[in-house]
């Protein structure tokens, strides 16, 4: 006798969770038997496509008509081949559910051969990793910003460091460190971070003197040229 396939949910937070984050990954499964076109969706999988179970019949159509027009195309090729081959599949897509929401997926699965060589199953798991993405972009920009700060805040000191040394105004000792940058060929952060370094280790602050010494002599008009020369 024939046993029905069985679609198991799966929600488990310690198969499909996001390392960035306490948040849980929505998965679903799917299987088709490919003779009579029969689609079978978990409650995972409506949910992800915007319904629960009952407000439609799953379909190849139905499946389709819920990838986004630009990776549509693509999806349908990928479908096609395993269909003909067999085999694994797993492609990285975007879906816009029942309510217009954009979601982005991982769909991985597999073309179950039969005794005759064709392809009669094909079942899978499709993974949202829209906020899983969204945290990591996030995170990222947060990076950025902090990153952009920190520079901005070694620079300032740096300025500060020239301006009680050498007592000169804010935009000259800026211009100062951009002239030095440029005639070592090093970013303006790694000259500023140097000379705050300098200020701030006991051990070095006696080299401090020589390297303002040095970055007002590099800075002068010509000191590229004689170094070159």
């Amino acid at each position: 006798m024939e046993v029905a396939p069985v679609m198991t949910d799966l929600t488990g937070p310690y198969t499909y969770s996001s390392a960035l984050g306490d948040n849980e990954c929505v998965a679903g499964t799917f299987h088709v038997d490919v003779a009579g076109w029969k689609v079978q969706w978990s409650d995972s999988m409506f949910e992800l496509h915007g319904y629960r179970r009952g407000d439609v019949v799953p379909t190849l159509e139905l499946l389709y008509s819920h990838k986004h027009p630009e990776d549509r195309p693509r999806c349908q090729a990928i479908v096609d081949q395993v269909l003909q081959t067999g085999g694994y599949f797993c492609m990285y897509h975007r879906i816009i559910d029942a309510k217009g929401r954009t979601r982005r997926v991982l769909t991985s699965g597999e073309g179950i051969m039969d005794d005759a060589g064709n392809v009669s199953v094909m079942e899978g798991v499709m993974v949202d990793l829209t906020t899983t993405l969204q945290r990591e972009t996030e995170q990222t920009a947060r990076d950025a910003v902090a990153g952009a700060t920190s520079t901005r805040s070694v620079v300032d000191q740096a300025r500060g460091i020239l301006m009680g040394q050498l007592k000169m105004g804010a935009d000259d000792a800026f211009q100062m460190l951009v002239s030095t940058s440029s005639h070592r060929n090093v970013k303006l952060v790694v000259v500023a971070a140097e000379l705050v370094k300098l200020a701030n280790s006991a051990e070095a602050r006696n080299y401090l003197d020589h390297a303002v010494k040095a970055i007002a002599t590099e800075s002068r008009p010509g000191a590229s040229r004689r170094r070159a020369g």
